[in-house]
């Protein structure tokens, strides 16, 4: 019998941008989790227009609007693989006030966060699990490359995870030239 397989794919940091590059590269994708600072509600419209289920926190920049249609926290599971994902997270080694009791009584597979800007992939034996921060697919920021991440869980394993490059951040889209 074939594993079920789910695609997806997982921003942050867009501050209210979004291009036909960002879509191109989620299109497809089964779910699509935002780690915060999404910046505008059209950032909101344009996930769920692609008909992928959407997990979104709010970050520091976004507004009450925003706030009331996500949360600062999410918990959730995928084929037994436990995720939490919040917007200012730090670091393994460094991380945001809170957000060690956090791992500790969640001790989720996967953490997620935004904020930084700062691409990262790691493992974290502090909690046993693997940290994750997409970096930033929006133009505001002191990031040189936009980036996003995709993945696929299959058989409650994480397969197939790349960091897909949109463009240096000190140029415009192509729909905003």
């Amino acid at each position: 019998m074939p594993k079920n397989t789910v695609h997806i794919g997982l921003l942050s940091d867009t501050h209210g941008h979004w291009d036909d590059r960002i879509t191109h590269h989620l299109s497809g994708c089964d779910e699509i989790w935002h780690a915060g600072d999404v910046g505008s509600l059209d950032v909101l419209d344009a996930m769920q227009q692609l008909g992928a289920h959407v997990r979104v926190v709010f970050g520091n920049i976004d507004d009450h609007r925003m706030r009331s249609e996500t949360a600062e926290t999410l918990h959730w599971e995928v084929q037994g693989l436990r995720f939490c994902m919040t917007h200012i997270g730090g670091r393994p080694g460094r991380y945001a006030k809170g957000i060690r009791s956090l791992l500790n009584a969640t001790r989720p597979d996967l953490f997620i966060c935004g904020h930084s800007h700062l691409l990262k992939v790691q493992s974290d034996p502090s909690f046993g699990g693997l940290y994750m921060n997409p970096g930033a697919a929006g133009l505001h920021g002191f990031h040189k490359k936009r980036t996003l991440i995709k993945f696929s869980v299959t058989g409650g394993q994480l397969e197939q995870m790349h960091v897909v490059e949109l463009g240096n951040r000190t140029k415009k889209a192509p729909n905003q030239e």
